[in-house]
């Protein structure tokens, strides 16, 4: 197991599988309306940093930071193959998130998530790594299919 983590284009050739697997499993069992997912050309922008965890040189997972303004960051599109998950790459890329965003100056680190049951191995990780629940942010309205979770750097 050859594992990296970079930050990246998310336009990048190799990783549109990756894209439309998260689009499906986020559109899966979460109504259209309260799907949160950006697509591609949305995170190639400067406001956000978008990471890719490959083994092997292969796209196994990803995810990215949105900077908000005022000191406070989102994770966006955190995603893992179904195929690799268990082997802790969740964990892993989230912890890389995290060390960006505080090298990055962020004070806090917010997301949004399901409520769904496919969600919750999800949610227990990011409680595990110190985040909890907290009202809508930024341009988000309270959504009874999504929690919002935060964490001070």
């Amino acid at each position: 197991m050859t594992l990296t983590i970079d930050r990246e284009n998310p336009l990048g050739a190799d990783l549109d599988a990756l894209f439309q697997r998260h689009t499906a499993e986020m559109h899966a069992d979460t109504p259209p309306e309260s799907v949160h997912t950006m697509p591609k050309d949305a995170l190639a922008i400067a406001a956000i940093a978008f990471f890719v965890v490959r083994d092997a040189g292969q796209p196994v997972a990803m995810g990215a930071i949105k900077d908000l303004g005022a000191s406070h960051a989102e994770v966006k599109s955190m995603h893992v193959l179904a195929e690799q998950r268990g082997r802790g790459l969740s964990r892993m890329l989230l912890r890389h998130l995290l060390a960006h965003a505080r090298q990055a100056g962020f004070h806090r680190l917010s997301l949004e998530t399901g409520v769904q049951p496919g969600f919750v191995a999800a949610r227990s990780l990011y409680a595990r790594e110190g985040f909890t629940e907290c009202p809508p942010f930024g341009s988000y309205r309270a959504d009874p299919h999504s929690v919002f979770m935060t964490l001070l750097l």
